[in-house]
């Protein structure tokens, strides 16, 4: 019951950015227990930066003490030493956050990036230098968001239903994979979700065949060769894209939301622009996986 080897993703470098704050803290155990799954190596990076070196979204919470290089390998060697399983890097760079994860991403090859945030709905606006949003944008790779909504000491972690949004974009072709490798890894349930915008003037919902051409679409993501450990369930609902993901992540109890976030340029059709899935990141009770395409 194995994916397709030319659709199966591989994660042989999973790069985990920290900034010795409960959020970073939140994130580590899906970066170990990704690795485990993938059999990756997990490397893990502290930026020191003069002015600005937090790695998550700036707006609430505490500040995390800035550390020499020497603190911060420290506490990196305690942090990896009881994953002896797993092959593992400590990294330390200093410099511009996104300059010194993009030297990192290139030099070793990172396939994802895990990190937390502690960007919270209401308190602030998405701001565009931050850094969570910076790495979403800019990173080559696909980004692992933990959110603030999370436990901040997690024992464990359970992937057992996973959650993918989809606008039939291009974007939506960079996440799927991610979406049925995820639940082949880890033989977890499938959703695949279509959210249709609000009807205009007019019509209070979609017409039938409007949703059942969507759902057509939807099965077609999933290639008969994954043959999934589970049955995946298609879904298409109307309302705002957020908070309609929000609310089927809440019914299935999702564990992982993914999905697709456009390129960053202006110039880009939206699918979930970077302030939906901030508010999805923000608001979701479980990791958010973001992929978008290299254009």
């Amino acid at each position: 019951m194995l994916l397709d080897a030319r659709l199966r993703v591989q994660l042989k470098n999973i790069l985990f950015c920290t900034d010795f704050s409960s959020a970073s803290d939140s994130a580590f155990p899906y970066a170990a227990d990704l690795a485990r799954h993938f059999g990756s190596k997990l490397h893990a990076l502290y930026v020191q930066n003069p002015d600005e070196y937090i790695m998550v979204f700036p707006e609430g919470g505490s500040i995390p003490p800035r550390l020499t290089a020497a603190q911060a390998k420290h506490k990196l060697d305690g942090l990896l030493e009881p994953l002896a399983d797993l092959d593992r890097e400590v990294l330390i760079e200093e410099g511009e956050v996104w300059s010194a994860i993009e030297s990192v991403i290139e030099k070793d090859e990172i396939d994802l990036i895990v990190a937390g945030t502690r960007g919270r709905t209401g308190v602030a606006k998405l701001v565009l230098g931050s850094r969570a949003e910076e790495i979403c944008r800019r990173a080559a790779c696909p980004v692992l968001t933990v959110g603030p909504r999370l436990s901040e000491h997690l024992p464990h972690t359970v992937i057992k239903q996973i959650l993918y949004a989809t606008d039939f974009s291009a974007q939506a072709e960079a996440a799927a994979p991610y979406a049925v490798s995820l639940a082949q890894k880890y033989q977890a349930g499938l959703t695949l979700l279509h959210v249709i915008a609000d009807p205009s003037t007019g019509d209070l919902v979609q017409p039938p065949e409007l949703i059942a051409s969507a759902e057509r679409r939807l099965r077609h993501l999933v290639p008969p060769e994954a043959r999934l450990w589970r049955e995946p369930r298609f879904e298409v609902e109307q309302g705002p894209a957020a908070e309609t993901i929000l609310d089927i992540a809440n019914l299935r109890k999702a564990d992982l939301i993914v999905m697709g976030v456009h390129h960053h340029s202006a110039s880009t059709a939206t699918y979930l622009p970077m302030a939906t899935a901030h508010k999805v990141v923000s608001g979701a009770n479980c990791p958010v996986l973001t992929a978008r395409v290299l254009r």
